[in-house]
């Protein structure tokens, strides 16, 4: 027995002093890492260079910020950041970001999935100081000017010796966004690009529909071509800029000398009165019932109850029918946050109005049907048919519609095109631009 107790000692004493096996220790995520998205099917297949910038955080053990620098130099601070072993994670709520991925053995890469709406594969990669991308690296001249008081836009300009032509960018882009394709714009006309206020550099004042209104937007946009003593720019923009094209076309059009509209004639930038729109629709009907107090004098309040008792309720119905049908097919998506940039997203969208025909000549690029993006690849079949039926019953209609209200101008139809149809599209996009200035008077 006491051989036994013996022996037991001396393996529990050998055990004690047996080497526990070493713990991978966690890798040190601090710098910048780099990869690149590949959105939208081939053969419009559009590239996004997105970075990543990480550092230790004594809260939550790491911070960070990202970019996608094909689409703004302007970096968001990431909502959070987690490392649980190799296993890496990050979300940007603002704009329903989420990654997941798994780092390295050596720590130098992080190979996952990156989430916007669907899932795209994405591989950062660490930066060195000789493959650290340059995140402005499009050659453009920065400088901002005055559109109203303490009010100031960032200009871009490419240079280029022709006609000048103005860009304008869609909601919450900046003028960066066309960093790719100015460049080549830039062989024959003398590129700027504009980017909108409350985004980006430009000045941010207080989000309110005064601020926002598609008039404002389209002042601004003339204050700064007046400021750059531009000659007749041709003025093209990218989604809701064609409320700000719309707005010039139809209040100011002897100030250009043509219109562009990049997947930008949605009703925003052409009211169809058959059709209607939900947002702009509604926005009237808030503005009217808002204004009708006891308050007012007797004069006012009958001249907008006049109004009221006009209201299609019949069409708002059908508005109301048409986004149920939408958000019928469409996958959840979180509820925005409230953010100042969706505060002020918010306010140009309320400041949206009804347009008509421009007088002035007009190319409209409409993608149609659209490519789905990444979501595509997450969706079943049927879903996937049900979103490409209502992308056609709301985009082929607008398409006509704006085509019978602008019959002087040129409409251009990419199929499986994306919404960025200067990005997928390119080569069509600068053919059409080149194709539509040679019509133009000089």
């Amino acid at each position: 027995m006491k051989k036994t107790l013996g022996l037991l000692a001396c393996v529990l004493a050998l055990a004690t002093f047996v080497p526990l096996q070493a713990q991978t220790p966690a890798p040190n995520l601090t710098g910048t890492w780099q990869g690149t998205l590949q959105a939208g099917q081939e053969p419009h297949v559009a590239h996004f260079r997105v970075v990543l910038h990480l550092s230790p955080d004594p809260k939550s053990g790491w911070k960070g910020e990202m970019l996608s620098i094909d689409q703004s130099p302007t970096p968001s601070p990431l909502t959070s950041v987690t490392l649980n072993g190799t296993d890496f994670a990050f979300a940007l709520d603002a704009f329903h970001v989420k990654y997941h991925g798994t780092v390295s053995e050596d720590g130098n890469s992080i190979k996952g999935t990156f989430t916007q709406g669907g899932d795209l594969p994405l591989t950062f990669e660490r930066a060195t100081a000789t493959t650290e991308w340059k995140i402005d690296s499009s050659p453009h001249k920065v400088q901002f000017v005055n559109v109203e008081k303490d009010v100031k836009l960032e200009v871009l300009d490419w240079g280029g010796q022709g006609r000048p032509l103005v860009l304008l960018a869609g909601l919450g882009g900046t003028a960066h966004v066309f960093d790719q394709i100015a460049p080549k714009l830039a062989t024959k006309f003398h590129v700027i690009g504009i980017t909108r206020r409350g985004f980006g550099a430009s000045s941010v004042p207080e989000p309110t529909v005064a601020n926002y209104s598609a008039q404002r937007l389209g002042d601004d946009v003339l204050a700064a071509i007046h400021e750059l003593k531009l000659e007749k720019p041709i003025v093209g923009g990218h989604s809701i800029a064609g409320e700000e094209l719309s707005y010039i076309g139809t209040a100011h059009p002897d100030q250009v000398a043509g219109l562009i509209y990049l997947d930008a004639g949605y009703p925003y930038a052409y009211y169809d009165a058959s059709r209607g729109d939900l947002s702009i629709d509604t926005a009237e009907l808030q503005h009217d019932l808002k204004q009708l107090t006891l308050f007012s004098p007797a004069s006012e309040q009958k001249k907008i109850i006049d109004q009221l008792q006009n209201v299609d309720l019949p069409a708002l119905q059908k508005d109301l029918e048409v986004t149920k049908k939408r958000l019928a097919v469409t996958p959840e998506q979180p509820a925005l946050p409230d953010s100042p940039e969706m505060r002020v997203a918010a306010a140009v969208i309320q400041g949206e109005t009804k347009f008509s025909t421009v007088h002035c000549p007009a190319l409209a690029i409409f993608a149609s049907p659209h490519d789905l993006g990444p979501m595509a690849a997450s969706l079943k079949p049927e879903q996937r048919a049900a979103m490409e039926a209502m992308d056609a019953d709301t985009t082929g209609p607008q398409v006509k519609a704006f085509q019978l209200g602008n019959p002087n101008a040129k409409v251009v139809v990419l199929a499986h095109a994306s919404h960025a149809v200067f990005a997928s599209n390119e080569a069509d996009v600068l053919r059409e631009i080149d194709s539509f200035a040679a019509t133009l008077k000089q």
